[in-house]
C-alpha cells in the first residue's frame, strides 16, 4: 500500500511516482491544504452540503492525511492506470478510487491557480501589459482517444496527421518556457490555423510569436510573426531559407521539450479513456499547470537568442 511517510524514504521512487521532487510536493501540498480544508468546511465527499459534523481523518480513513491524499491524485495523473489497480495500490475499494480521483482533480487545479501557475484559457485572464512584451512560442499538441461508436464523431476527431483519433489542444509558452495560454480540448480533425483563430489569445505588443508552417496566415495586431518558410512545390528552398528555418527551429524546439514534459504525466500521453464531460480537458490544464509550478523548482537554461532581430528582417 502506498503512503506517504514511507514512499518520502525513497525519493527517487518518490519522483518516478508522482513527477514531484517531495521538496517539490510539499511546496505545492501547502496551497492544496488550503483548498482542501476550504471544500470540506462546506462540503460532504460525496458533494452535498455539509449539515453539522465537521470533517475529521482517523487511523483507519481511507486517506489518513492530506498528504496521502495529494500522493493519490499525482500518481494516478502521473501513471494513469486503471481504477481497479489505483484503488489496490492505496487499499481501497474501486468505487472510492473514482470518488477520490474526481474530488481532488478541481482542487488541485484551485491550488495551481493560488500559486499562479495555472494557465490563462482566455484571452481577458492573460497579461498583455507591454512591458511584458518578450518572446513567445506556440504549437499544438494531440492525445489519442478510443474511436467513438457514433460515425459522425468519428469523422471529427480522425486526424489525419497521426492517423487515429484524437483530441487537440493550443499552447503558448513565453521564452522560459511557461505555459501562459491553453486553448480549450478540441476534436482531433480541425487544424492548427483554426483552432488558434477561435482560441482568440493574445500576446503583449511588440512581441515575437514563434510558430511552425501549420498556421500559416495567421495575424495578431502588433506581433511579429515568425515561421519557418515551406518549400515551393516541386522546387527546394535557397540556402539562405534552409538556414532561417533550421533557427526558428531552434526556438521552436522550447514548447517541443515543454509538450514533452506535460506529457510526463501518462493522463495527458496514453490514450484518454474517460468520457466524462470536460475531465480530458481538465487534467490537460492541470498538467500544464504541474509543469509551471515545477519550474520554479528546476528551472531550464537555454543559450540566449541573439539572432532574434535578424530573423524578423530576413
Amino acid at each position: 500500500m502506498l503512503r506517504y511517510m514511507e514512499l518520502i524514504q525513497n525519493p527517487r521512487r518518490f519522483l518516478a511516482l508522482t513527477g514531484y521532487t517531495v521538496d517539490e510536493f510539499r511546496a505545492l501540498l501547502s496551497f492544496f491544504k488550503v483548498r482542501f480544508q476550504a471544500y470540506v468546511a462546506h462540503f460532504t465527499l460525496e458533494g452535498k452540503p455539509r449539515q453539522n459534523r465537521t470533517y475529521s481523518t482517523y487511523k483507519n480513513s481511507t486517506f489518513p492525511t492530506m498528504e496521502d491524499q495529494l500522493l493519490f491524485i499525482l500518481n494516478y495523473m502521473k501513471t494513469y492506470p486503471i481504477q481497479q489497480t489505483q484503488a489496490q495500490l492505496f487499499g481501497i475499494q474501486q468505487s472510492q478510487a473514482n470518488q477520490w480521483i474526481h474530488l481532488l482533480l478541481p482542487l488541485v487545479k484551485q491550488a495551481l491557480a493560488d500559486c499562479g501557475e495555472r494557465p490563462a484559457r482566455k484571452k481577458e485572464d492573460m497579461n498583455l501589459d507591454e512591458d511584458n512584451a518578450g518572446l513567445f512560442v506556440h504549437d499544438g499538441t494531440e492525445r489519442p482517444i478510443n474511436r467513438p461508436q457514433d460515425p459522425q464523431d468519428q469523422h471529427l476527431y480522425y486526424s489525419g496527421k497521426q492517423k487515429k483519433h484524437t483530441i487537440k489542444n493550443d499552447i503558448v509558452i513565453d521564452e522560459p518556457c511557461t505555459i501562459r495560454f491553453v486553448s480549450e480540448t478540441v476534436e482531433g480533425k480541425k487544424n492548427d490555423k483554426r483552432l488558434a483563430d477561435e482560441s482568440g489569445y493574445g500576446v503583449p505588443k511588440d512581441s515575437v510569436l514563434a510558430q511552425d508552417a501549420g498556421f500559416q496566415g495567421f495575424h495578431l495586431e502588433g506581433v511579429s510573426i515568425l515561421q519557418p518558410k515551406k518549400k515551393p512545390r516541386g522546387g527546394e528552398l535557397g540556402y539562405a531559407d534552409k538556414v532561417r528555418n533550421r533557427l526558428i527551429s531552434g526556438i521552436r524546439v522550447r514548447i517541443e521539450h515543454t509538450i514533452g514534459s506535460v506529457k510526463r504525466y501518462r493522463i495527458v500521453k496514453d490514450k484518454s479513456r474517460n468520457w466524462k464531460p470536460g475531465f480530458r480537458d481538465l487534467v490537460f490544464e492541470i498538467c500544464c499547470g504541474l509543469h509551471n509550478f515545477r519550474l520554479n523548482f528546476r528551472p531550464w537554461h537555454y543559450k540566449p537568442i541573439t539572432y532574434l532581430n535578424c530573423l524578423l528582417k530576413f
